[in-house]
């Protein structure tokens, strides 16, 4: 007889919520590896204390995102052992603070690579998105000032020539958007102005690998320092 699997307490999940985490705790922790058959349905069942059709949509979501593979007359096997859309989930609950650590160390690496690899088109788009973006609008359209901010950020990416870097950039600006808008939107943190970003292209265009990196680092810096100095509170929100 396989083993119960306990479910946690479901006060706000739906039982199928519940057996996608135990189902996904199994393969993140190794018990199920990456290309094994996992249980079938009906075992799947009495280990999660759940009825088939739960194990059966359980499946079909783990399925979609590309978790699970399943092989018509041969079984359910594990494709890949991190869920992408679970991964952007914990990102996005994140603290502020992790958020913007996070966001420096991207940053950085992107700005000393596109010193290093930029060309002269590179420069000019680099120009133009800056433009475009401006200052914080003090009253308007922020969600169109962030959009053209990751956009600047994005194509400073871009400039380093890393197609890797440039799609883990973009993957984690989704996350990240709603820490963006509530740094914007607490006047009590320091604002990443226009200046700090023209010192990012200077430096790019100016092949200055150390002083891109060091510029921004300087963008972020700030906003980790108030949130350092007001504690947990401000960090977590």
């Amino acid at each position: 007889m396989p083993p119960t699997l306990n479910l946690p307490q479901a006060a706000r999940r739906s039982l199928v919520d519940s057996a996608i985490e135990l189902i996904r705790m199994q393969i993140e922790t190794g018990r199920w590896k990456v290309g094994a058959r996992i249980p079938k349905e009906a075992e799947l069942a009495e280990m999660l204390q759940v009825g088939r059709n739960t194990v059966r949509e359980a499946v079909r979501v783990l399925s979609h995102a590309k978790v699970l593979e399943v092989r018509q007359g041969d079984g359910t096997y594990v494709r890949l052992n991190v869920d992408p859309a679970e991964v952007m989930r914990r990102v996005t609950h994140a603290s502020l603070r992790d958020h913007f650590e996070l966001r420096a160390l991207l940053e950085t690496e992107a700005a000393r690579r596109a010193a290093t690899r930029r060309d002269v088109d590179d420069v000019r788009r680099l120009e133009e998105l800056l433009e475009a973006r401006g200052e914080r609008p003090q009253d308007g359209d922020l969600a169109g000032f962030i959009e053209r901010d990751i956009a600047f950020h994005v194509a400073v990416a871009q400039s380093g020539g890393n197609a890797a870097l440039v799609e883990l950039y973009r993957y984690f600006a989704l996350a990240l958007h709603g820490s963006t808008s509530a740094a914007l939107a607490d006047r009590t943190l320091p604002e990443p102005d226009l200046a700090a970003h023209r010192r990012v292209v200077d430096a790019i265009r100016d092949r200055d690998e150390a002083g891109a990196a060091e510029a921004a680092r300087a963008i972020v810096s700030p906003i980790l320092d108030a949130l350092e100095r007001d504690g947990p509170a401000a960090a977590d929100h």
